[in-house]
Protein backbone atom coordinates (compact mmCIF):
# COMPACT_ATOMS: atom_id res chain seq x y z
CA UNK A 1 0.00 0.00 0.00
CA UNK A 2 2.70 2.34 0.96
CA UNK A 3 4.23 1.89 -2.51
CA UNK A 4 1.17 2.78 -4.41
CA UNK A 5 0.74 5.74 -2.35
CA UNK A 6 4.43 6.75 -3.06
CA UNK A 7 4.24 6.02 -6.76
CA UNK A 8 1.03 7.98 -7.42
CA UNK A 9 2.41 10.67 -5.45
CA UNK A 10 5.34 10.76 -7.56
CA UNK A 11 2.95 10.52 -10.61
CA UNK A 12 1.69 13.74 -9.69
CA UNK A 13 4.27 16.08 -9.35
CA UNK A 14 5.53 14.80 -12.60
CA UNK A 15 2.36 15.44 -14.40
CA UNK A 16 1.83 18.88 -12.70
CA UNK A 17 5.51 19.95 -13.79
CA UNK A 18 4.43 19.70 -17.40
CA UNK A 19 1.00 21.15 -17.28
CA UNK A 20 2.96 24.54 -15.93
CA UNK A 21 4.63 24.23 -18.95
CA UNK A 22 1.19 24.79 -21.07
CA UNK A 23 -1.04 27.57 -20.65
CA UNK A 24 -2.77 28.20 -17.72
CA UNK A 25 -5.61 30.47 -16.26
CA UNK A 26 -4.01 34.07 -14.78
CA UNK A 27 -4.34 34.69 -11.89
CA UNK A 28 -7.69 36.00 -10.61
CA UNK A 29 -9.63 35.03 -13.93
CA UNK A 30 -13.49 34.03 -13.11
CA UNK A 31 -14.36 31.02 -14.96
CA UNK A 32 -17.99 29.89 -12.95
CA UNK A 33 -18.49 27.08 -10.71
CA UNK A 34 -17.18 23.71 -12.12
CA UNK A 35 -17.97 21.19 -9.62
CA UNK A 36 -17.51 17.33 -8.90
CA UNK A 37 -20.79 16.45 -7.62
CA UNK A 38 -23.84 15.61 -7.71
CA UNK A 39 -22.00 13.65 -10.27
CA UNK A 40 -19.93 10.14 -9.69
CA UNK A 41 -17.91 11.77 -12.62
CA UNK A 42 -15.33 14.04 -11.35
CA UNK A 43 -14.50 17.10 -13.41
CA UNK A 44 -10.70 17.11 -15.10
CA UNK A 45 -10.86 20.91 -14.04
CA UNK A 46 -9.29 22.15 -11.20
CA UNK A 47 -10.59 25.24 -8.69
CA UNK A 48 -8.88 28.27 -10.00
CA UNK A 49 -5.50 29.70 -8.18
CA UNK A 50 -6.54 30.73 -4.52
CA UNK A 51 -10.29 29.83 -4.95
CA UNK A 52 -11.25 28.10 -2.29
CA UNK A 53 -14.72 25.77 -3.10
CA UNK A 54 -17.33 23.81 -1.12
CA UNK A 55 -19.75 21.54 -2.05
CA UNK A 56 -21.74 19.31 0.01
CA UNK A 57 -25.22 17.74 0.37
CA UNK A 58 -26.89 14.54 1.48
CA UNK A 59 -27.46 11.08 0.61
CA UNK A 60 -29.71 8.54 1.15
CA UNK A 61 -29.37 4.86 -0.26
CA UNK A 62 -32.15 1.82 0.24
CA UNK A 63 -31.22 -2.08 -0.69
CA UNK A 64 -33.38 -5.30 0.37
CA UNK A 65 -32.37 -8.66 0.48
CA UNK A 66 -33.79 -12.06 1.47
CA UNK A 67 -36.21 -10.22 3.75
CA UNK A 68 -33.14 -7.20 5.24
CA UNK A 69 -33.94 -3.66 4.76
CA UNK A 70 -30.16 -2.11 4.46
CA UNK A 71 -30.15 2.00 4.68
CA UNK A 72 -27.82 4.55 4.62
CA UNK A 73 -28.35 8.07 5.64
CA UNK A 74 -25.39 10.24 4.58
CA UNK A 75 -26.26 13.16 6.67
CA UNK A 76 -23.34 15.51 5.48
CA UNK A 77 -21.22 14.22 2.74
CA UNK A 78 -18.52 17.34 2.07
CA UNK A 79 -15.71 17.96 -0.57
CA UNK A 80 -13.21 21.58 0.23
CA UNK A 81 -11.26 22.31 -2.68
CA UNK A 82 -8.49 24.72 -2.66
CA UNK A 83 -6.25 25.90 -5.62
CA UNK A 84 -2.86 25.79 -4.41
CA UNK A 85 -1.53 26.77 -7.66
CA UNK A 86 -2.08 27.13 -10.61
CA UNK A 87 -4.35 24.02 -12.69
CA UNK A 88 -3.58 22.19 -8.96
CA UNK A 89 -5.92 21.70 -6.26
CA UNK A 90 -5.83 20.45 -2.44
CA UNK A 91 -8.79 18.51 -1.53
CA UNK A 92 -10.39 17.71 1.93
CA UNK A 93 -13.52 15.28 2.31
CA UNK A 94 -15.59 13.83 5.12
CA UNK A 95 -19.00 12.57 5.77
CA UNK A 96 -21.32 11.91 8.47
CA UNK A 97 -23.19 8.63 8.00
CA UNK A 98 -25.80 6.27 9.84
CA UNK A 99 -26.58 2.83 8.59
CA UNK A 100 -29.37 0.95 9.43
CA UNK A 101 -31.37 -2.74 9.19
CA UNK A 102 -34.73 -3.80 9.12
CA UNK A 103 -36.39 -6.97 9.31
CA UNK A 104 -40.09 -6.99 9.96
CA UNK A 105 -40.69 -4.88 12.96
CA UNK A 106 -36.66 -4.92 14.08
CA UNK A 107 -34.87 -1.88 13.58
CA UNK A 108 -31.39 -1.70 14.63
CA UNK A 109 -28.72 1.25 13.75
CA UNK A 110 -25.61 -0.99 12.69
CA UNK A 111 -23.27 1.61 12.40
CA UNK A 112 -23.06 5.56 13.19
CA UNK A 113 -20.58 8.36 13.04
CA UNK A 114 -17.72 10.16 11.02
CA UNK A 115 -16.12 8.08 8.21
CA UNK A 116 -12.55 8.22 7.48
CA UNK A 117 -10.95 11.79 6.51
CA UNK A 118 -10.65 11.91 2.70
CA UNK A 119 -7.15 14.02 1.71
CA UNK A 120 -6.26 14.29 -1.94
CA UNK A 121 -5.09 16.04 -4.95
CA UNK A 122 -6.48 17.07 -8.54
CA UNK A 123 -3.65 18.30 -11.12
CA UNK A 124 -4.63 19.66 -14.81
CA UNK A 125 -2.74 17.56 -17.64
CA UNK A 126 -4.16 18.69 -20.92
CA UNK A 127 -6.95 20.62 -22.47
CA UNK A 128 -9.34 20.09 -24.94
CA UNK A 129 -8.11 20.46 -28.60
CA UNK A 130 -9.77 18.58 -31.32
CA UNK A 131 -10.21 14.79 -30.75
CA UNK A 132 -8.30 15.24 -27.37
CA UNK A 133 -10.09 15.82 -24.17
CA UNK A 134 -9.69 17.85 -21.49
CA UNK A 135 -7.79 15.51 -18.69
CA UNK A 136 -7.06 15.19 -15.41
CA UNK A 137 -5.69 13.14 -12.34
CA UNK A 138 -7.11 12.61 -9.22
CA UNK A 139 -5.76 10.74 -6.14
CA UNK A 140 -7.50 10.55 -2.63
CA UNK A 141 -5.85 8.91 0.79
CA UNK A 142 -8.76 7.96 3.51
CA UNK A 143 -7.44 7.93 6.72
CA UNK A 144 -8.49 5.85 9.26
CA UNK A 145 -7.49 7.27 12.32
CA UNK A 146 -9.70 10.38 11.86
CA UNK A 147 -12.76 8.22 11.89
CA UNK A 148 -15.79 6.94 14.48
CA UNK A 149 -14.98 3.32 15.60
CA UNK A 150 -18.33 1.82 13.51
CA UNK A 151 -16.30 3.12 10.51
CA UNK A 152 -12.45 3.18 11.33
CA UNK A 153 -10.77 0.23 9.09
CA UNK A 154 -7.28 -0.76 9.94
CA UNK A 155 -5.31 0.31 6.60
CA UNK A 156 -5.31 3.19 4.95
CA UNK A 157 -7.58 3.65 1.65
CA UNK A 158 -5.97 4.60 -1.95
CA UNK A 159 -7.34 5.32 -5.16
CA UNK A 160 -6.64 7.92 -8.54
CA UNK A 161 -8.66 8.42 -11.39
CA UNK A 162 -8.17 10.25 -14.62
CA UNK A 163 -10.71 12.42 -15.55
CA UNK A 164 -11.72 12.98 -19.07
CA UNK A 165 -14.27 15.38 -20.54
CA UNK A 166 -15.41 15.91 -24.56
CA UNK A 167 -17.93 18.90 -25.81
CA UNK A 168 -19.70 18.03 -28.11
CA UNK A 169 -22.14 21.31 -28.99
CA UNK A 170 -22.52 24.42 -26.61
CA UNK A 171 -25.41 22.67 -24.95
CA UNK A 172 -23.75 19.19 -23.98
CA UNK A 173 -20.88 17.36 -23.21
CA UNK A 174 -19.71 13.68 -22.14
CA UNK A 175 -17.42 13.24 -18.90
CA UNK A 176 -15.68 9.75 -18.02
CA UNK A 177 -13.44 8.23 -15.35
CA UNK A 178 -11.09 5.64 -15.85
CA UNK A 179 -8.89 4.47 -12.48
CA UNK A 180 -8.14 2.04 -9.38
CA UNK A 181 -9.04 1.69 -5.79
CA UNK A 182 -7.55 0.07 -3.02
CA UNK A 183 -10.50 -0.21 -0.36
CA UNK A 184 -10.10 0.28 3.70
CA UNK A 185 -9.28 -2.90 4.78
CA UNK A 186 -8.47 -4.75 1.41
CA UNK A 187 -5.49 -4.91 -0.12
CA UNK A 188 -7.33 -6.66 -3.68
CA UNK A 189 -7.54 -3.57 -6.46
CA UNK A 190 -10.86 -2.67 -7.94
CA UNK A 191 -10.86 -0.78 -11.35
CA UNK A 192 -13.14 2.39 -11.38
CA UNK A 193 -14.96 3.68 -14.43
CA UNK A 194 -18.08 6.30 -14.82
CA UNK A 195 -19.46 7.54 -17.91
CA UNK A 196 -22.05 10.73 -17.65
CA UNK A 197 -23.59 12.64 -20.38
CA UNK A 198 -24.74 16.38 -19.28
CA UNK A 199 -27.16 18.97 -21.27
CA UNK A 200 -27.80 22.66 -20.83
CA UNK A 201 -31.53 23.12 -20.99
CA UNK A 202 -31.05 26.73 -20.10
CA UNK A 203 -28.39 29.15 -18.97
CA UNK A 204 -28.79 28.23 -15.56
CA UNK A 205 -30.62 24.53 -15.53
CA UNK A 206 -28.50 21.53 -17.35
CA UNK A 207 -29.44 17.86 -16.77
CA UNK A 208 -27.36 14.76 -16.54
CA UNK A 209 -27.52 11.02 -16.75
CA UNK A 210 -24.53 8.51 -16.25
CA UNK A 211 -23.33 4.85 -15.40
CA UNK A 212 -21.05 4.19 -13.18
CA UNK A 213 -19.06 1.08 -10.96
CA UNK A 214 -16.19 -0.86 -10.60
CA UNK A 215 -15.14 -4.07 -11.42
CA UNK A 216 -12.95 -5.93 -8.02
CA UNK A 217 -10.31 -8.35 -9.07
CA UNK A 218 -12.03 -11.08 -7.54
CA UNK A 219 -15.53 -10.03 -6.42
CA UNK A 220 -18.50 -9.53 -8.36
CA UNK A 221 -18.81 -6.13 -10.68
CA UNK A 222 -20.72 -3.60 -9.27
CA UNK A 223 -22.53 -1.24 -11.71
CA UNK A 224 -25.19 1.97 -11.17
CA UNK A 225 -26.98 4.26 -12.97
CA UNK A 226 -28.42 7.81 -11.79
CA UNK A 227 -29.74 11.42 -13.14
CA UNK A 228 -30.15 14.62 -11.97
CA UNK A 229 -30.56 18.50 -12.17
CA UNK A 230 -28.15 21.11 -11.98
CA UNK A 231 -29.18 24.68 -11.22
CA UNK A 232 -27.01 27.45 -11.12
CA UNK A 233 -28.05 30.58 -9.15
CA UNK A 234 -25.49 32.67 -9.74
CA UNK A 235 -21.94 32.40 -11.52
CA UNK A 236 -20.49 31.08 -7.38
CA UNK A 237 -23.39 29.32 -6.22
CA UNK A 238 -25.27 26.02 -7.49
CA UNK A 239 -27.77 23.55 -6.62
CA UNK A 240 -28.04 20.02 -7.25
CA UNK A 241 -30.44 16.85 -6.91
CA UNK A 242 -30.13 13.46 -8.07
CA UNK A 243 -31.90 10.09 -8.32
CA UNK A 244 -30.54 6.62 -9.20
CA UNK A 245 -30.57 2.62 -8.49
CA UNK A 246 -28.15 -0.24 -8.81
CA UNK A 247 -27.69 -2.58 -11.30
CA UNK A 248 -26.32 -5.27 -10.69
CA UNK A 249 -28.59 -6.15 -7.47
CA UNK A 250 -26.00 -3.62 -4.97
CA UNK A 251 -28.83 -0.93 -4.67
CA UNK A 252 -32.94 -0.04 -4.70
CA UNK A 253 -32.83 3.76 -4.68
CA UNK A 254 -30.14 6.71 -4.62
CA UNK A 255 -31.37 10.32 -3.60
CA UNK A 256 -29.13 13.05 -2.96
CA UNK A 257 -28.87 16.83 -2.78
CA UNK A 258 -26.66 19.34 -2.49
CA UNK A 259 -24.98 22.57 -2.80
CA UNK A 260 -21.43 24.04 -4.43
CA UNK A 261 -20.28 27.55 -3.40
CA UNK A 262 -16.98 29.09 -4.76
CA UNK A 263 -14.94 32.18 -2.91
CA UNK A 264 -12.63 33.42 -5.61
CA UNK A 265 -9.67 35.36 -5.06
Amino acid sequence: MKKHILLIFCFVLSLYSQAQESTVVSEGTTLGIITDRPTASASPTSVPFKTFQIETGGLYTSQKNRGIKTELLNFNNTLLRYGLLNRFELRLSWAVSENRETQGENYSVVGSGFEPLGVGAKVEIAEEKGLLPDIGLLINMSLPFLASKDYQPETTGVSFRFAFSHTINEKSGISYNLGAEWSDDSPEVAYIYTLSYGYGITDKLSAYGELYGNFPRKDKAIHNWDAGLIYLLNSNLQLDTTIGTGLSGNQDLLLSAGFSYSIPN
